[in-house]
């Protein structure tokens, strides 16, 4: 079905068995010295051994301190980084997969707490609103970093990578030369597009010189930087004219720390909305290019490239989630893919925001994927899983998967939890492909039984003969004793509602244009809301009891939120508290003074509660008689989807305890 995804390409010496690369993304998964880690091997494994093309492995710091961005970054700024390197290329070699990796200097992205001192850049310009000011670099710096540069380079060959890429996009130090954003000076390295151009052509030009004529060279870039006042694609396209020539693949993508929602693309932007970018670039310059942006689709994929837009389609956060894409997408099992919800939680959200090492939402293993169905049962066992949410579904899975008669019981309609009902919203629609998926794959397995619109009683388990419970009847709203709250709340033809009540019958809000929204709560939730109707022309009110909304969203929801809600003219209101609750308003508290807040519809957005009911009865029971009962998801505490599908990949360890695996 897809053949251009499956047509090999040559670039110099090195040839491509298919289109699909896996982009540089950030891991915080190396060891303090800034060499690879075990983990780092098993992850870039999972995805050669997946089907990928190329994998351009994450961006190595040619430069330390100074040039290092993030917790814990791969080095290549000495000798002693070759062998781990060489053993990783000897690993990817085996299934196929061509290798490169990004150099890079961080420049003013670097934090000075982590690097001991001021950061350096193009001029005193900090690389995001509320950054560090960095220091202007001379002169004899820049033609220091410059050879940097090239001896990174040299390495990178000697360590056996088949290309190697310059990072110089998405407000990283060559990015801080190029584009006016950052970029103040007046001597040969500022000014116009030609000298600002002229360090990151040094750079390449040493790279060049290096590595030799037939070794291939990406430029990644920010084709545009969706920030007034900086670059634009026809910008970008002026200064790659001084660039390309010494380039082989132009690896386009976009944006810059302010705008870094359009780099780590939000939810709701479609499967390759950047291939114009790719487009521009190829038709401009005639060379290969790399187009990302959400890719998940491999029809979508297949388009751009039909199309002539690009050469290679980057999948990143897609390969983190599903690192087999490649290898079910050529076998004929699209069906099967666990398809990346670009939710940027476990990736964007732990690393950027939390400096932690990456994981993912929808897969609760990235570093050793399905090895776990090697394993054996040592005992018949019987698994009863309580509520068929995503935990649910996971647990429900991965038991069966390795043998055990489950049992799955769904007092709903349908499988597929609260995942299901927020993906309702016309900008959350992508979560639908992980319960769809999950519940695919328990329709495959004959040894797992599915019963819905049914209730667990203690009757009806027991008369599942169980040696596991797993509980995972997830949340329901949070509705504190606010005077007239619970009386209004989701009435037959009421206006005040509750998440529930919106996402049970979305289609009846059609036509809100110019009408009174009131939505109280800024949470994840509460903004979700928000966006549904500021988008269909809804004049809407926000209230947070905190001073800020949105404290519990990843950093790329978060900036795609405040986004949204300048765009639609939001009225926001912090340090405001809910006191009572009417048929057509709310009556809150800013400050020592009440406020009435007329609406045509309310929405009481407080956050979740754990739903379990009868845990303790079947806790009680059960436990006496030796069946082991394990509670997980948001039936354990509200929280978010990596968190539940973790937990019911954690099935596993409860079948070790009781000597079943």
């Amino acid at each position: 079905m897809y053949k251009m995804l499956f047509t090999p390409l040559t670039i110099h010496n090195m040839i491509l068995k298919n289109r699909i690369v896996m982009p540089p993304m950030g891991t915080n998964f190396a060891l303090p010295d800034g060499s690879m880690s075990e983990d780092h091997l098993k992850y870039y494994e999972q995805r050669a051994k997946g089907g990928t093309g190329l994998i351009i492995v994450e961006n190595a710091c040619i430069d330390f301190p100074y040039g290092s961005n993030g917790t814990t970054q791969i080095r290549i700024d000495h000798d002693r980084y070759i062998p781990g390197f060489y053993r990783l290329n000897d690993m990817l070699h085996r299934y196929g997969a061509k290798t490169a990796i990004q150099i890079n200097h961080a420049g003013a992205s670097a934090v000075p707490s982590r690097i001991g001192g001021q950061p350096v850049s193009s001029s005193s310009e900090p690389s995001k609103q509320g950054g560090a000011i960095p220091r202007p670099l001379l002169k004899e710096e820049i033609l220091e970093i410059v050879e940097k540069y090239g001896q990174a380079a040299r390495r990178v060959k000697t360590a056996g990578f088949d290309a190697i890429e310059i990072h110089a996009g998405h407000s990283y130090l060559l990015c801080q030369f190029l584009s006016p954003l950052y970029n103040k000076r007046t001597d040969e390295f500022g000014g116009n597009p030609e000298n600002r151009a002229r360090f990151a052509k040094l750079v390449l030009e040493r790279v060049r010189a290096e590595v030799g004529p037939a070794f291939p060279i990406l430029l990644r870039i920010s084709a545009d930087e969706f920030v007034t006042g900086g670059n634009t694609l026809e910008d970008t396209l002026e200064l790659l004219s001084y660039l390309q020539e010494k380039v082989d693949v132009l690896n386009v993508s976009a944006a810059v720390n302010d705008s870094l929602q359009y780099q780590i693309d939000q939810m709701n932007l479609p499967d390759g909305w950047r291939a114009y970018l790719a487009k521009a670039v190829k038709e401009r310059f005639g060379k290969p290019t790399i187009a990302t942006g959400n890719y998940r689709d491999p029809a979508a994929a297949e388009q751009t490239l039909v199309a002539g837009d690009a050469d290679l389609i980057g999948i990143g956060r897609g390969l983190i989630a599903e690192p087999e894409w490649v290898n079910k997408v050529s076998r004929g099992d699209e069906a099967d893919l666990r398809k990346c919800i670009s939710c940027n939680i476990g990736c964007a959200g732990h690393r950027i925001g939390l400096n932690r090492p990456i994981q993912c939402s929808i897969n609760p293993d990235l570093f050793y994927g399905e090895q776990y169905k090697q394993r054996t049962l040592k005992k018949r066992t019987h698994v009863v899983v309580i509520g068929g949410g995503t935990a649910g579904l996971e647990a429900a899975c991965t038991a069966a998967e390795v043998g055990c008669t489950t049992f799955l019981l769904e007092k709903g309609a349908d499988v597929g939890g609260l995942a299901s009902q927020i993906s309702r919203l016309p900008d959350k629609r992508r979560i639908a492909d992980f319960p769809a998926y999950l519940k695919r794959r328990s329709e495959k397995l004959q040894n797992l039984i599915t019963f819905t619109d049914t209730e667990a009683s203690i009757g009806l388990v027991e008369d599942l003969h169980p040696d596991v419970i797993v509980n995972a009847t997830g949340s329901v709203p949070l509705l504190p004793p606010i005077s007239g709250l619970k009386e209004h709340i989701d009435q037959i033809d009421g206006k005040v509602h509750s998440i529930f009540g919106v996402l049970s019958d979305v289609e009846r809000f059609p036509n809100v244009q110019g009408e009174r929204i009131v939505v109280i709560g800024g949470g994840a939730v509460g903004l979700d809301v928000v966006e549904f109707f500021a988008e269909q022309g809804a004049q809407v009110t926000i209230v947070e009891r905190l001073p800020e909304l949105g404290k519990d969203l990843d950093i790329i929801t978060r900036l795609s939120m405040m986004d949204m809600l300048r765009k639609f003219d939001v009225e926001v209101l912090t340090n405001t508290s809910l006191t009572k609750v009417a048929d057509d308003h709310f009556k809150v508290e800013v400050e020592g003074q009440e406020k009435v807040l007329s609406f045509a519809h309310g929405f009481v957005c407080l956050g979740m509660r754990p739903e379990r009911a009868n845990l303790q009865d079947l806790d009680e029971y059960f436990s006496q008689r030796n069946v082991r009962v394990v509670n997980i998801g948001d039936s354990l505490g509200a929280r978010k989807i990596m968190d539940g599908v973790r937990e019911g990949r954690n099935v596993l360890s409860t079948l070790e305890q009781i000597g079943a695996l």
